[in-house]
């Protein structure tokens, strides 16, 4: 039998990062599949990164941006405006 992937974030930031780029990858109207091979990654590399588990390198990031169409500093960028909402969130409950 398979070993179990892991399925919860490695921290906050990393689910941050991941929603940054699921949302740009669907924004930008590709599947997991287009943006890997687009990114040249393989597909479960993406979805680690998506799912916030993976801990993606930084040349990662840049081949996703450039698929993307975006730069690198934009996913960053997005990821920072999503955790400060969900830390805006968290303490409002």
């Amino acid at each position: 039998m398979p070993p179990r992937r892991q399925s919860t974030p490695r921290s906050a930031e990393h689910a941050a990062l991941g929603e940054a780029v699921r949302l740009t990858r669907v924004e930008a109207g590709l599947s997991q599949e287009a943006l890997a091979d687009a990114a040249d990654l393989h597909i479960t590399v993406l979805g680690d990164v998506e799912r916030g588990v993976g801990n993606p390198e930084y040349a990662t990031l840049v081949k996703l941006a450039r698929a993307l169409g975006v730069a690198p500093g934009v996913l960053v960028s997005r990821a920072d405006e999503l955790a400060e909402h969900s830390t805006d969130r968290a303490t409002a409950d």
